[in-house]
Formats: C-alpha cells, sequence, structure tokens
C-alpha cells in the first residue's frame, strides 16, 4: 500500500499560528492503560489490551477544555474531519478517516442514535455538560455493531458516579451573548450508584450564511442577521447490585433544542432527542455473564420559515439485543441477537415508514503468549433489503514490553436510508447497501515517557449512494479509495504535560465517472493538533493548537476552502478545593475559515466559566 506524506503546508500554518506566542502547554498525562472500556469489542476490556486504533475522552479532560460544543471537543481527534454549517447548533458532520458522514455509528450508553430520514445524529444538540467519557474505535466495525460502522464507532457515555456522594454545579458566560450553567448530584454505595444532570446553553450566535450561495450550495438566501441556538437537557441514570450474580442500570437523556438558520424554505428549526435504555445482567458463574439489553432513540424535528410552519420529521428506533460472554480455555466467547425497529411519523408521506432489522453476531477473543486476536462475525437480515454478512480479524504481537504491533482486515456496510429510498419523487427503493473492505496496520508503545502510537489503513468503499443522472434518483454508482496515516504522541517533560495527534488522508473518488481520481469533499487531507498543560500551585495554565489542511466542497474540486489554523488558550484559578474559575480564549488570532463553503465560523470569542465540585464524602 502507498500512503500519503505529509506536505509542508500543514506545518507552516501551525508555525505560522505559533510565532505570535510562547510554547503552547497541556494537562494532558500519558494514558493510563488500565482504563477499563466496552466499544471496541461489546465487552469489559483494558485499553492496553484493545487491538483496534482507540481514542478515550474522560470527564478531566472535558472540565480541563471547556468545550462548548461537541465539535470542539473532538476536533483533532485523529482520523476525524468535521464539517459545520454556520456555528453553534447548526448541522454538524463527521467524517472518520475519510468514509461518509453517515459512515459513522454514534452511540449513547450503547444506544444507537440517528434520524432514519436523513441517516445522520443531530451531532450538534448533544450537550458536553451531559457527557462522562467518549470512546472513538476507528476502522470497520459492523460485524458487531451493524449498518453504519464503516469509519468507526463513536461511543458517549452520560455522566456517572465514582464516590458517595458528587455534586456538581458551574455557570458562565461569553462572547456572542453566551450564558451557560448546568448542575446534578451523583452517588455510588456498595449496592447501587445514581446520576441526575441538567444544563442550558443559549447564544446569540453569529451570522449562520455568508450571502446568496452558487447554484447547488450554500444557503441560497442573503440574511446578515446574528442566528442563534439554545439547548436544554437532563439526564438521569442509576443502577442496583441485588447480589453478585444479579444486576441492573437504566438512563435515560433528553435534549430541547432551538436554532436559527439562514435559509430559503427554512430558517428554523425545534429539535428534540430522547435516548433511554435499561440493562440487565446475570453471571450464574464467574465464567459467564449474560446481558439482556433494550433501548429507544427519538430524533424529533419540527421546521419553520420566519416562524411559519415547514414541516416535521419524526424518527424513532426501539432496540433489544441479549449478549453472551463466556471465558472458557484462556479466551472469551460472545454470541449475541440484535434487534431494531425504525419508524417515521412526518407531514410528508412515504411509500414505507418502518423496517425491522434481525441480526446475530460472534466474537472470540484470545491471547497466546504474546500474541492476541479478535475475530468477529454477525448476520443482519433487514426488511428492505434483505441479508448482510460482515466480518473482522484483529491480531496483536506484543514482541516488546513495550511495545505491540497490530493488523486488522474487516468488512462493513451501510443501509441506505428513507428519503433515499423513499422520499417523494426523489427515492430508489432498489437500492442496495453501501459496503466496504478495509486493511490496517499498527505500531504503538508504551515507554516509561508516555505513549505513541502509528496506524496505516486502506479503505475500498463500493456501491456508493450518488444522484444518477438517468435516474433522476439515487443509485449504487459510486466508490471511493481512501488511504491514510494516523499518529498519537503523549509525554511528560519538566512538570509539562505534551499531547499530539497527527492525520495524513488520501480519500479518492474512484468511480467511472469525470470525478474519478479527485479527492472527496469536505474531507481535510491534513491535520495535526498540539496540546499541553501545567499548573502552578493553584493556577493551571494551557494551549491547544489545531490546524488543518485545504479541503474541497465539491465532487469535481473545483470550489477550494483554504487551510486554517486555530489557537486556544485557556487559564484556570482553583481558589478552593472546591471552586475554580477558568477563562477560555478560543480563535485567538481571529482566523476566517470555513469547514463548508459559504458558511461562517466563530472568530475570536472567550468565555468564563465558574464551576463546583467538592471532593466526594
Amino acid at each position: 500500500m502507498q500512503f500519503p506524506i505529509p506536505s509542508r503546508r500543514l506545518f507552516a500554518l501551525a508555525l505560522a499560528s505559533l510565532s505570535a506566542f510562547s510554547p503552547a502547554f497541556a494537562d494532558e498525562a500519558p494514558a493510563d492503560l488500565d482504563v477499563v472500556v466496552v466499544t471496541p469489542t461489546r465487552t469489559e476490556q483494558t485499553e492496553a489490551d484493545t487491538l483496534s486504533a482507540l481514542t478515550v475522552i474522560d470527564r478531566a479532560d472535558i472540565d480541563r477544555l471547556q468545550p462548548l460544543s461537541l465539535q470542539d471537543l473532538l476536533r483533532g481527534t485523529p482520523g476525524l474531519s468535521i464539517t459545520n454549517n454556520g456555528g453553534p447548533g447548526k448541522n454538524t458532520s463527521f467524517f472518520l478517516r475519510g468514509t461518509e458522514a453517515g459512515h459513522v455509528l454514534i452511540l449513547i450508553d450503547g444506544v444507537k442514535i440517528g434520524s432514519a430520514t436523513v441517516g445522520l445524529p443531530a451531532i450538534q444538540d448533544i450537550p458536553v455538560d451531559q457527557i462522562e467519557r467518549i470512546e472513538i474505535v476507528r476502522g470497520p466495525f459492523s460485524s458487531l455493531y451493524g449498518s453504519e460502522a464503516i469509519g468507526g464507532v463513536i461511543q458517549i457515555f452520560t455522566r456517572r458516579a465514582e464516590g458517595p456522594f458528587e455534586p456538581n454545579f458551574s455557570i458562565g458566560a461569553g462572547s456572542y451573548g453566551e450564558r451557560r450553567a448546568d448542575a446534578g448530584i451523583a452517588g455510588r454505595g456498595d449496592q447501587g450508584w445514581y446520576s441526575a444532570q441538567v444544563a442550558h446553553a443559549n447564544t446569540d450566535g453569529i451570522n449562520s450564511c455568508r450571502g446568496q450561495a452558487d447554484p447547488g450550495a450554500g444557503c441560497f438566501t442573503d440574511e446578515p442577521d446574528r442566528d442563534g441556538y439554545r439547548n436544554n437537557s437532563i439526564s438521569l441514570a442509576g443502577g442496583y447490585r441485588f447480589n453478585p450474580a444479579w444486576d441492573v442500570d437504566a438512563h435515560v437523556l433528553r435534549t430541547d433544542g432551538y436554532s436559527e438558520f439562514d435559509g430559503t424554505f427554512t430558517n428554523q428549526t425545534s429539535t428534540e432527542q430522547h435516548v433511554a435504555g435499561a440493562r440487565v445482567r446475570y453471571r450464574p458463574i464467574d465464567a459467564l455473564t449474560l446481558s439482556l439489553n433494550i433501548g429507544q432513540s427519538a430524533d424529533l424535528s419540527d421546521n419553520f420559515e420566519s416562524g411559519a410552519d415547514a414541516g416535521t420529521f419524526d424518527t424513532h428506533r426501539d432496540l433489544g439485543s441479549l449478549q453472551g460472554d463466556w471465558r472458557v480455555g484462556g479466551g472469551t466467547l460472545t454470541l449475541g441477537y440484535d434487534w431494531q425497529r425504525d419508524r417515521i411519523d412526518s407531514d410528508t408521506d412515504y411509500d414505507v415508514n418502518r423496517r425491522i432489522d434481525d441480526a446475530v453476531f460472534g466474537q472470540w477473543l484470545q491471547t497466546f503468549g504474546s500474541q492476541s486476536v479478535q475475530i468477529g462475525a454477525r448476520h443482519d437480515d433487514n426488511s428492505q433489503f434483505g441479508g448482510k454478512t460482515t466480518g473482522s480479524v484483529l491480531w496483536g504481537w506484543q514482541f516488546d514490553p513495550a511495545i505491540r504491533l497490530t493488523a486488522s482486515a474487516g468488512t462493513a456496510y451501510k443501509a441506505p436510508n428513507f428519503n433515499d429510498l423513499y422520499y417523494p419523487f426523489f427515492g430508489n427503493p432498489d437500492l442496495r447497501p453501501e459496503n466496504s473492505r478495509n486493511f490496517e496496520l499498527g505500531l504503538r508503545g508504551t515507554p516509561g515517557w508516555g505513549h505513541w502510537s502509528v496506524n496505516a489503513f486502506e479503505n475500498h468503499v463500493d456501491d456508493l449512494i450518488a444522484y444518477d443522472a438517468a435516474l433522476f434518483a439515487p443509485n449504487n454508482v459510486a466508490r471511493a479509495r481512501i488511504r491514510g496515516v494516523e499518529g498519537v504522541l503523549g509525554f511528560t517533560w519538566a512538570e509539562w504535560a505534551f499531547a499530539g495527534t497527527a492525520t495524513w488522508l488520501d480519500p479518492r473518488n474512484d468511480s467511472n465517472d469525470d470525478n474519478h481520481g479527485n479527492v472527496l469533499p469536505r474531507r481535510a487531507r491534513e491535520s495535526v493538533r498540539l496540546d499541553a498543560d501545567r499548573r502552578f500551585g493553584a493556577f493551571s495554565v494551557g494551549a491547544s493548537l489545531y490546524a488543518a489542511d485545504q479541503r474541497y466542497d465539491d465532487a469535481g474540486n473545483t470550489n477550494k476552502l483554504g487551510g486554517y489554523a486555530l489557537t486556544d488558550l485557556r487559564i484556570a484559578y482553583r481558589f478552593s478545593e472546591a471552586w475554580k474559575l477558568q477563562l477560555n480564549a478560543n480563535n485567538v488570532f481571529d482566523r476566517s475559515y470555513e469547514t463548508a463553503q459559504w458558511y461562517n465560523q466563530p472568530g475570536r470569542n472567550f468565555m468564563l466559566t465558574a464551576s463546583w465540585r467538592p471532593a466526594s464524602r
């Protein structure tokens, strides 16, 4: 395989942004590889034992960075490109490892979220104040999770308790009329735990679109006003262990959002997201664990044009799964069954408004001395497009106590959404799933001074759904070939803890059309992030630098978006054990940039936050 080589442009962007201040600082210590994760295998496993490319973001990272949105928090994640249509609360898409926005599976506490009509989750409405931890697994994972997991899986865990009683509260204000507040309580005892969190965010926003767009792009109107956004959310969770064999837990998250934007037919939207789930776990013997999970997610959207009703699109997803994990022969055998039903309730008339997917899956985890394997397979039976089988093999060799070599191969797929299939006068009910084949090599080290990793991959995606002019409808006509390299580095030096990531992508159109060989739109081919912080007694200071190379906004590679570099600074003062005051300055050099053509991004802005979080007692 051939892989892209980083150009000098990206590093020039980074150096230009750094030239105005002294070296950046971050507060992120070397990775704790004893952290238990579940997303790479659907079973509990330490981060050190995982064979996949994994990024974990915990509550301490969120408190340190004080991001205003999920996209701000995940900016700079290896392999991730982000587009946003005009600031807070506006449509946001993730492109993981150069795949399509619909090729990333998003879970909240194990429940799959997203709109069945457009096939995307409302990422912009997920409040960071409700998040305890995020696990990001890169690579094909349809063999465990089914549709969407071509580029990877992002699982968000809502707030949880670690100590006996943990209250928290924060309030903040900043640029563009930003107001934020959140509060909650959590606690854990010998047999049970609970958590409750409420959050509010409101901003006057920025002018989301910079004017009348070219035909086929942008917002098609000129509305030079601020486009505000507000979000209210609540999460409740709890669990109880009746005895060593039986335990249960449940969780609920609800968000209510309202966003203004620039548009001809709609310029306001009111949204709701509901996510609820429950699990019963039974351990009849130490070697066997049985889990029954049920869940539901809803994506509800009411659209308006200057206050007048402009359409309703409500989708509901019901889920259930039964999974058994059996430790035998020094390994772990996992067998499971998944059930999913998608439903639509809309004032737009779809020929079909529901579908059901049944799936069985299996996985084997085993370590043989210095070598480990993870082998998985899954078969989905969908009421719309029939059966689909996917599989994966991951291998690891710990040839040195501090160095591991990994290799993997896997297949994945993406089911067509309801708009592609049945939208009036547009849908094509004969569409097939999109398919991919991925190959990857990785090397990672955990020396005493920190941690590092390098992963190289090649992904071929076939039967991509695109508009077919011969049919005047979407069709399976496109292909893509994506190659990339990701690097991660973290270390502590002279009481400074540094962290960095870098991504090089070559995402190419491989279709037999006029765009063959072109770069896939809205993906930054090169990006880098650098973080560092240090504490000085009650004070801590830090900075983050993110730089991204140029990208194209269209399949024909005629509309080029320039590269850019963003520098964020932060300073915090802990004036008691429980109280902290933090000032964040974002995009301090006031760079003007776009991640989607015609759509503005915030300039220099500030946020002052006071937080109270006493030690557990």
